[in-house]
């Protein structure tokens, strides 16, 4: 019997605040705090207006060896590993997938996405394919992929190899239990660790920017309102103030 292992997931409290706070802002802060490229390259947004932020399932492929993988479509399910990533999922969960850039793959179909969304999974990030994306884009699932193709996942070049360890996907190292962040901007990694600081230093970084983003579309000067400079701050703490009080009124 195969059995994996499931992961610690963040509080749900600091993924909805990465969530709100969008991967731009997380991947920007996450440099200034010392992680150069938290950018899961390759995926798009192929569910556009969606905005997601999970803890990450993850799964690994390999090169198929066929001594080791050459089971057909249907062949011992459960010897499948794509299918045991998603059975650990929790609502909120985004399965992340390291198919190695692979375009002939799709990692997974309609059935297996409508099972991780009835089981309350939030989307997938796939460095990869997916298949069967006529019905899939009904699923109403974030989907972060390379593309679609009408293969299933082992008929060509790659075969599943280990779940929820850590994976490169897109050039970017993901642990089990890490912050996915995605939208229309593309897909971050945030370490679970590091929630609770980024969280704090993007509100000190970008706080300023309701107001500048006012003044920027009254038709102020850019040199001036972004970054705020120290002559614009004494015009943004009086605009706090007000805020403050309409806020009470």
């Amino acid at each position: 019997m195969t059995t994996t292992q499931d992961i610690t997931r963040p509080p749900a409290h600091l993924v909805e605040k990465i969530r709100l706070m969008g991967a731009a802002t997380a991947s920007s802060t996450l440099f200034h705090m010392g992680i150069r490229n938290a950018h899961i390259c390759g995926p798009t947004a192929w569910t556009k207006g969606k905005a997601i932020a999970g803890p990450a399932l993850t799964l690994q492929f390999m090169p198929k060896r066929e001594d080791l993988y050459g089971e057909d479509e249907y062949a011992e399910p459960e010897r499948q590993l794509h299918r045991h990533v998603l059975y650990h999922t929790q609502p909120g969960d985004v399965v992340v997938v390291d198919a190695r850039g692979d375009m002939h793959s799709g990692i997974f179909g309609e059935m297996m996405l409508t099972y991780f969304k009835g089981k309350g999974g939030a989307g997938v990030v796939i460095d990869g394919c997916i298949r069967d994306y006529v019905h899939v884009q009904n699923i109403d699932l974030g989907l972060w992929i390379r593309g679609v193709t009408p293969n299933f996942h082992t008929q060509t070049d790659i075969m599943p190899f280990a779940v929820n360890v850590p994976i490169a996907c897109g050039g970017v190292l993901v642990m089990p239990g890490d912050i996915i962040v995605a939208d229309d901007d593309g897909a971050a990694a945030v370490p679970a660790a590091l929630a609770a600081d980024l969280i704090e230093q993007a509100h000190a970084r970008h706080e300023w920017e309701d107001f500048t983003r006012e003044r920027l579309s009254a038709g102020g000067d850019l040199r001036r309102y972004y970054p705020l400079t120290d002559a614009a701050r004494p015009e943004y703490e009086a605009w706090l103030k007000r805020q403050a009080t309409s806020a009470t009124e």
